[in-house]
């Protein structure tokens, strides 16, 4: 099972999380958390102007970091039984703060079933852009951008393997 998983941060160099997303393979699962305890001092401008305004549209995913990390867990025990769960990203902070979240806080271990690497070379680019076309604008929102990268991954591999 593949999970497929996005977030949006502060800045690439004072990173902060204040988003995350992720979509299962097969699309039927989805989870969305928004961080109300991130710095925004640290948002680069692009942040504030393509990132926040997208921001509180649902109270019910607006969290602190531990409060979104126990949700994240805790939703994440779905694929358990399917594991492995193999958690692919197109960056490598979007893994980090995965792996931030999900973690053990005493022994820092991720869950054995769980694992990731980024597939930013295995999704053709056009395919991330097709999406866009399909869907509406670049969002730069973490549930939209990993349902984005599902979708290329998807187009991409149906490609590669001649089934498409």
């Amino acid at each position: 099972m593949r999970l497929f998983v996005d977030t949006e941060f502060t800045d690439l160099l004072n990173c902060d999380l204040i988003s995350i997303g992720a979509v299962s393979e097969d699309g039927q699962h989805e989870f969305y958390g928004e961080r109300s305890d991130f710095d925004l001092s640290q948002c680069n401008d692009f942040v504030r102007l393509a990132v926040l305004p997208q921001l509180g549209l649902d109270l019910n995913v607006i969290g602190t970091e531990d409060e979104l990390g126990a949700r994240l867990k805790t939703w994440l025990q779905q694929f358990e039984a399917a594991a492995p769960l193999m958690v692919c990203v197109d960056h490598p902070t979007d893994w980090e703060f995965f792996t931030y979240l999900v973690r053990d806080p005493e022994t820092l271990a991720m869950p054995a079933w769980v694992s990731g690497r980024s597939i930013s070379r295995e999704v053709d680019p056009r395919e991330i852009e097709q999406y866009w076309v399909a869907n509406g604008r670049r969002a730069h929102h973490a549930l939209h951008d990993a349902r984005a990268l599902r979708a290329a991954w998807i187009a991409t591999q149906g490609r590669a393997d001649g089934s498409l």
